[in-house]
């Protein structure tokens, strides 16, 4: 493994059971601010919609945030799901916050509504909701953030004029965020070749198919102006303490989350005394995951395997806890073990 695989983390905003929205933003602001500090490179935030355990609904709101309480840590989206917008919104907001704090900004891009059909519709105001105006939308947006790519566009979309021929994104910059795609599947990887864009798999989601995925993205590359060679992000669930037994008692209240997620049946974060005596306890301890738990010499050897697997770039990883102390000290102590490594 490459040591100088620099390490980052996305943010969901998750809630406990006893807590609020204000409590969970509070807490992802203290987690970006111990991020800053400790060196993490970037620092994400996701978009959910309509979900009783999750704060974080509108990441060009969360960023500007966290931007202007942070010093030098880059700050982004993991991601805006694009689908749920229209390129040129996404494009003024971003171009704001990148004038607002230059060089600093991320705009990782999904495809996925990150909410249920229902809620999608919402948000968009239509009952059309096709994935097939990706391409469309993210090379418009790309271009509105002076990122243009009219090969790509007669290649993938054709006919119209895009936007970026007739509108600009204001106020206008005198830098561009980075633009990344992110992805759960080999979809989203091969476009993300294609197009010559880091890519970023979510491998956090426990799904498998990652290094499928990684694979074909860098089958499918093609260099373009910004980026000649593959650029591979992958995220990874990871929860450290001081002990074994510790860090196993404090991830449970995630296993529980997500249990709850894959048998539709949503919860927000128990306390992780409570959590044994959870009724689902047995089962989210026995599932098969990829989830990294234990003290830091182990938890940084397993996300170092990853790396290596997978060839990775850089990995993101997101550290679900009932207390914001403890995903600050997580992070901590990962850092600095896998910087000794």
């Amino acid at each position: 493994m490459n040591p100088a695989v620099p390490l980052s983390v996305l943010e969901l905003a998750v809630l406990t059971e006893d807590g609020t929205s204000a409590d969970a933003l509070a807490g992802a602001t203290e987690v970006a601010r111990a991020a800053d500090r400790a060196g993490y490179q970037r620092f994400w935030v996701a978009e959910h919609h309509n979900l009783p355990s999750v704060a974080s609904t509108t990441p060009p709101v969360l960023m500007a945030h966290l931007a202007a309480v942070t010093d030098r840590i880059r700050v982004g989206s993991g991601g805006v799901m694009l689908p749920n917008h229209a390129p040129l919104v996404v494009a003024e907001q971003i171009a704001a916050i990148e004038a607002l704090h230059p060089g600093r900004v991320d705009l990782g891009i999904g495809r996925a509504p990150g909410t249920d059909p229902y809620t999608a519709m919402a948000l968009r105001r239509s009952a059309d909701l096709s994935a097939e105006d990706f391409p469309r939308d993210l090379l418009e947006l790309m271009g509105l953030l002076g990122d243009p790519r009219p090969d790509a566009w007669g290649e993938l979309v054709g006919g119209d004029r895009p936007l970026w021929d007739r509108f600009a994104a204001t106020p206008r910059a005198v830098s561009h965020p980075q633009i990344l795609l992110l992805g759960s599947s080999g979809y989203s990887a091969r476009l993300a070749g294609l197009l010559g864009l880091r890519f970023a798999f979510a491998h956090h989601f426990d799904m498998g198919g990652t290094d499928q995925a990684v694979e074909l993205y860098r089958r499918s590359f093609r260099p373009s102006a910004d980026l000649t060679a593959p650029h591979l992000i992958v995220t990874a669930n990871v929860l450290v303490a001081d002990t074994a037994a510790e860090a196993e008692r404090q991830a449970l209240p995630g296993q529980l989350l997500v249990h709850g997620i894959r048998t539709g049946e949503r919860i927000r974060l128990v306390d992780p005394d409570e959590a044994p005596r959870h009724r689902w306890a047995d089962v989210a301890r026995a599932a098969r995951t990829n989830r990294i738990v234990g003290p830091p010499e182990l938890a940084a050897a397993e996300l170092a395997a990853v790396a290596e697997r997978t060839g990775a770039h850089e990995l993101m990883v997101s550290s679900v806890a009932h207390d914001t102390s403890v995903r600050v000290r997580s992070l901590e102590l990962l850092l600095e073990a896998f910087r000794g490594r």
